[in-house]
């Protein structure tokens, strides 16, 4: 860890009467939710855009025909991977509490 990082955790647990750990246990929690917030954005952006709740929804535009591969396969590929790490953010973050 990086020398004015362990002071800045030594100061703050210190400053707030916490332990160490608990100074790290929040600034992961603040981090991954912070992410999770960022995440589920982008899947709200995309979802929206095709009026789908899901990649599973979205599997379905494709085989009925609905949309184009050709134009959304980027955000098909996205959403995917943002719903893989939105759910692997979400089990960080029960194993915190």
């Amino acid at each position: 860890m990086h020398i004015a990082t362990n002071k800045a955790i030594d100061v703050i647990s210190k400053e707030f009467h916490i332990s160490r750990d608990a100074v790290l246990d929040e600034g992961i929690r603040y981090f991954l939710e912070k992410k999770l917030r960022e995440i589920k954005t982008e899947i709200f952006r995309i979802t929206g855009k095709y009026k789908i709740s899901s990649v599973k929804e979205f599997d379905e535009l494709y085989r009925k025909g609905l949309v184009e591969e050709k134009d959304s396969w980027e955000d098909f590929q996205r959403l995917d991977h943002l719903e893989f790490k939105k759910d692997e953010i979400e089990k960080l973050l029960q194993g915190l509490r």
